[in-house]
């Protein structure tokens, strides 16, 4: 996590300094709460999806690194970029519940009912 934080860093301060312009133009990349819900739903939607295919990729060090390099009050002020962790990381523990326990109980039961010896 702690390479991935600071390689985010350095890829948002490579994009500063090479393409200036544009990283002022565009707030720097930085996160806006624009809705926390639909968002947490689709994040939620997007692990519940890609657990048994990729392992699943939602990565919120890209949020970081755009906040401390931009560095300005929109970054900061509201304190959204916590969203940005904590929205993945709960939609990660419910999917991998809903797997564990729904997804995967259900055909424990349908596979076991095969090998019943009565």
């Amino acid at each position: 996590m702690v390479a991935q934080c600071l390689g985010a860093i350095c890829g948002v301060g490579l994009v500063k300094g090479f393409q200036e312009a544009y990283f002022v133009r565009y707030g720097g990349g930085a996160n806006e709460v624009l809705a926390p819900l639909p968002i947490g739903f689709a994040v939620f939607m997007v692990h519940l999806a890609t657990i048994p295919i990729t392992g699943t990729g939602i990565n919120p060090a890209r949020s970081l690194g755009a906040a401390v390099i931009y560095n300005q009050a929109k970054a900061w002020d509201d304190q959204v970029l916590w969203i940005f962790w904590v929205g993945p990381f709960v939609g990660a523990a419910i999917a991998a519940a809903y797997h564990q326990y729904v997804l995967r109980a259900s055909g424990a039961k349908a596979t076991g009912s095969f090998g019943s010896t009565a």
